[in-house]
């Protein structure tokens, strides 16, 4: 969009006007390239689940499940919500030699790597104390697998901020590479060769952190080009530059950490709660349950710095159908695994091992729940990309205080199933609440009907499909095969209906087109970045 044709801030651009078409052609590309990424990156999560599942047996899994909760929930705790403060800061900055987003870093990384070092220095000097309590009834050297954890935030934590620096001025296959293929390939090799070698939990929990470091060196490399680091870029930032992105990445902080770490937070409550066998049997229903929502994450830090720049700009109504497009996307993509886990979680979590096939009730009632998840799309990204940081966090609050309230209620009569149904409820909660406030923020429809559409034929399609794998095979693995055979002859079937494929003939014509990185607000992508 040239400047001549690009609409005033604080105005819309009319429905179905060359911006909007420019827009959605534009999260096409992004998209599909996420969805791309996604799907690989759930097949190797999914293997690597499989390998500490097998390899380490229910109480072995709970006890890894919990030492990369730890991680998890650390990271997301140190990095002060400075992840999504760049991705909502470099898009509308000048990239460059010459320009001003080079600045960012240095706010951005230097009060979450000193946050990281002190909760590292801090977790290594009580893991002995902690890991009674974390890991009791594990066979491993619980005080040596948590220094490991505890010493590796740091790196995690800086991985994660160049990540997002990385969506930012890099065409989206850059991250791609990195986040959906790097870390998730490697993780499974490595853990499945401590494995194969007879380590330990310690060796195995190795191999699950050296990816990091690899992915941040990667990140280092990528990122340094386009800011124009080392080639005269000033990285000395302005106290406009402090002021400015913490008044948006603070109220993240907290928001952040409950995101990464609710399924985590579920993982160690149950531990200490329920102990680790039922922590285990937990954390490998959730790591089915994360896996289908790869799709949306995919999407997500696909489309983030496009919807920064739309909101930034003042351009809500582009925003609303870009945010309606990669939902009906998303939607069509992760609810029939969803409503697959919900039938047939007993067959899923027989390729685990026959210990973990009492986690079906769990299973089941956390697809449900993420129907609604992914049913309202990313409207969180909606709220931080449009500057609305505080309401975003009032709606994690919300989900946070539903999780950990009802998961001291019911996981210690019900272990891994009050565990899932608190989540589930946490699930909705946080959801519904940032679905209105989304709403009322951007102005604009966030449903349309062919959201509406597409799920009902996809509940109809999919719900078709799993009573005949029911009544065929029952809810073990032949049912599951049955099911997926009369949904893959009934998507074949769609094929041959002029207007399915004159649809993806639609979407095709628009992913053809050239991926490119979020311009900056104020400018040109700069020349660096032009062509990779």
């Amino acid at each position: 969009m040239t400047a001549a044709t690009r609409p005033p801030a604080g105005t819309v651009a009319p429905a179905g006007s060359p911006a909007d078409d420019t827009e959605t052609r534009r999260s096409a590309r992004s998209g599909a390239a996420g969805l791309v990424g996604a799907a690989t990156s759930g097949l190797f999560g999914f293997l690597l689940a499989v390998v500490i599942t097998r390899g380490y047996g229910t109480v072995g899994s709970g006890a890894f499940f919990a030492a990369i909760g730890v991680v998890t929930v650390a990271t997301a705790v140190c990095t002060l919500g400075a992840e999504t403060g760049l991705m909502w800061a470099l898009p509308r900055r000048r990239s460059g030699a010459g320009g001003d987003a080079a600045r960012v870093l240095p706010v951005a990384l230097l009060p979450p790597l000193l946050a990281a070092v002190v909760v590292a220095v801090a977790g290594v000097l009580t893991a002995d104390a902690l890991a009674p309590r974390l890991l009791d009834g594990s066979d491993a050297d619980g005080t040596a697998l948590l220094a490991a954890s505890f010493s590796a935030v740091p790196v995690v934590v800086a991985m994660t901020l160049l990540l997002a620096a990385l969506r930012c001025v890099r065409p989206i296959r850059a991250y791609v590479g990195v986040q959906f293929f790097l870390l998730p390939v490697a993780r499974p090799v490595l853990v499945g060769a401590a494995v194969l070698a007879g380590g330990g939990l310690l060796a195995g929990m190795t191999g699950w952190l050296v990816p990091a470091a690899l992915a941040l060196l990667a990140c280092l490399t990528l990122v340094a080009g386009p800011l124009g680091i080392g080639r005269g870029a000033l990285l000395r930032p302005q106290r406009a530059d402090w002021s400015a992105f913490w008044r948006f990445a603070l109220p993240r902080a907290a928001s952040a950490a409950i995101d990464a770490g609710n399924m985590w937070v579920g993982v160690l409550l149950t531990s200490v709660l329920a102990g680790p066998a039922d922590a285990g049997v937990f954390g490998a229903v959730g790591r089915y349950i994360l896996a289908g929502q790869l799709a949306m994450q995919g999407l997500r830090v696909a489309v983030s710095p496009q919807l920064s720049r739309l909101l930034g700009r003042g351009e809500r109504r582009a925003a609303a159908a870009v945010h309606r497009q990669l939902t009906t996307w998303g939607l069509v993509l992760s609810w029939p695994v969803y409503l697959l886990l919900a039938v047939f979680g007993l067959a899923f979590l027989q390729l685990f091992g026959p210990n973990f096939t009492a986690g079906a009730p769990a299973m089941t009632v956390l697809a449900l729940a993420m129907l609604v998840n992914t049913g309202v799309g990313n409207v969180q990204s909606l709220l931080l990309m449009g500057g609305r940081s505080g309401l975003h966090l009032a709606a994690t609050l919300a989900g946070l205080l539903v999780t950990v309230s009802l998961g001291l209620w019911l996981i210690p009569a019900h272990g891994a199933t009050g565990a899932a149904l608190a989540w589930a409820l946490g699930i909705a909660t946080e959801n519904l609440t940032a679905a209105c406030c989304a709403r009322v923020v951007v102005g604009q429809p966030l449903v349309d009907a062919a959201m509406l559409r597409a799920g009902a034929t996809t509940v109809a399609g999919v719900g078709f499909a799993a009573t005949v794998g029911v009544l065929a095979g029952g809810r073990g693995i032949g049912g599951l095969a049955v099911a997926v055979g009369v949904l893959a002859a009934g998507c074949v079937g769609l094929l041959t209906l002029p207007r399915v494929r004159r649809g993806i003939r639609v979407t095709m014509v628009q992913i053809r087109g050239r991926q490119e990185a979020a311009p900056a607000a104020a400018g040109p992508a700069p020349e660096e970045s032009k062509g990779r």
